[in-house]
């Protein structure tokens, strides 16, 4: 068996969320909703796939308390306590987001994701690997602009649940050609 767990800001809960539907095989309005053909990506038994927990940590208090972490990288900006990075501190942040959920649950697969001003970050660790990669989609939290925000936010879905389709089908190359990638055996 195969553990997944995330600590998600802007992608708020929804790649958990995709991947317990993937993992549990649910269909209709329960299914999936951002990954239609599973087989596209290769043979991978996703019965033999988990979801520990998919937390959604917008602010740095959560970060603190509920992932365990004493002294996280200080935000540029706070927003109602809202964790508000550059996009370098995004990646650097969703690195530690993704290093504590993986240390608190003993998962296999861990996920951290958070945007504040820029592409935002999302990192994903395996026991051998530590990705790291930005969305396509530039935003400013500040701004409040939604539409921004939103798109944004879907394609950091897109892009991770990607990431982690290719990755549970051994397909480390393909995950190496996407746009942005930094790809660290550990």
């Amino acid at each position: 068996m195969i553990k997944i767990a995330t600590a998600e800001c802007f992608t708020q809960g929804k790649i958990g969320r995709e991947l317990h539907a993937i993992a549990q095989g649910y269909e209709g309005d329960f299914g999936r909703e951002y990954v239609k053909n599973l087989e596209d990506y290769g043979d991978f038994n996703y019965n033999e796939l988990s979801v520990t927990c998919s937390l959604f940590i917008p602010t740095i208090e959560a970060v603190i308390k509920i992932l365990n972490v004493d002294n996280p990288p200080k935000p540029d900006k706070l927003i109602k306590g809202i964790k508000v990075y550059d996009e370098k501190g995004d990646i650097e942040v969703s690195k530690v987001m993704a290093h504590a959920v993986k240390d608190l649950t003993d998962c296999d697969i861990s996920i951290g994701t958070t945007a504040g001003i820029g592409r935002g970050g999302i990192c994903i660790i395996t026991d051998e690997y530590e990705i790291s990669t930005t969305t396509g989609i530039y935003a400013d939290l500040c701004e409040n602009n939604s539409d921004d925000l939103f798109q944004r936010s879907q394609n950091g879905i897109r892009k991770t649940l990607e990431i982690i389709l290719l990755l549970l089908n051994d397909r480390i190359d393909e995950i190496e050609s996407l746009e942005n990638i930094r790809l660290d055996i550990v």
